[in-house]
């Protein structure tokens, strides 16, 4: 594992990059807000992702990095998020990668929102999101679902079945995963790298990278 340290506008982020030899896509993941790219998941998708073929790029966003636990407003996390992109599909060794743009709780957000957006380059061909956040807990009606909507490519989603943050519901172009567990998907994580390692081999690289 490499541990790269990038500028972007909001401060430095760190980016540990593994990659699987002769690996043709790379899954870029993001943490949870108060959380780090170490939750069992995340380690989970990448042990699981690299030893299918697929490279990962597990991202620390700067407020982590900078030692905060809040995060800040949804533009400042995807500008850094979009910095980190174009970084990494800059980089030789990841010139012929296409991207899987993944994140868990709030990383997961910002990887539906930076999806949806069509200038941040290169575009993904799939995005992947771990217990995403429906809702904040007992508040239905404070519903984020557009976020998730709003993605235009094949979408999975791993949600614990007791997640307190709510359970999106399927539609054409997503699929749900539910796994035993909460918000933290801590009980099932090898199950949860398995459904996503499997689910991103059958995915056919359709979109490319942009330019």
């Amino acid at each position: 594992m490499a541990r790269l340290v990038m500028s972007t506008e909001q401060g430095s982020a760190w980016v540990d990059l593994e990659q699987a030899p002769d690996a043709d896509r790379l899954l870029v993941i993001g943490h949870g807000a108060g959380g780090s790219v170490s939750a069992p998941d995340i380690e989970a998708v990448t042990r699981r992702c690299v030893q299918a073929g697929i490279s990962v790029a597990r991202v620390t966003q700067p407020y982590r990095v900078a030692g905060k636990k809040a995060p800040p407003r949804p533009p400042v996390l995807d500008a850094a998020w979009a910095s980190i992109i174009s970084q990494l599909a800059r980089r030789k060794d990841l010139k012929d990668v296409s991207f899987a743009f993944a994140g868990r709780s709030s990383g997961a957000r910002v990887a539906c929102r930076c999806a949806a957006d069509v200038d941040v380059v290169p575009r993904p061909f799939a995005v992947v999101a771990l217990a995403f956040p429906v809702h904040p807990p007992g508040k239905p009606e404070s519903s984020r679902i557009a976020e998730l909507d709003g993605v235009g490519v094949p979408t999975l989603v791993v949600q614990g079945e007791s997640d307190p943050f709510g359970m999106p519901p399927p539609r054409r172009g997503r699929s749900i995963v539910v796994v035993a567990g909460d918000h933290g998907l801590k009980k099932s994580a090898p199950e949860v790298g398995e459904a996503v390692a499997r689910w991103l081999v059958r995915r056919t690289i359709r979109s490319g990278r942009a330019s």
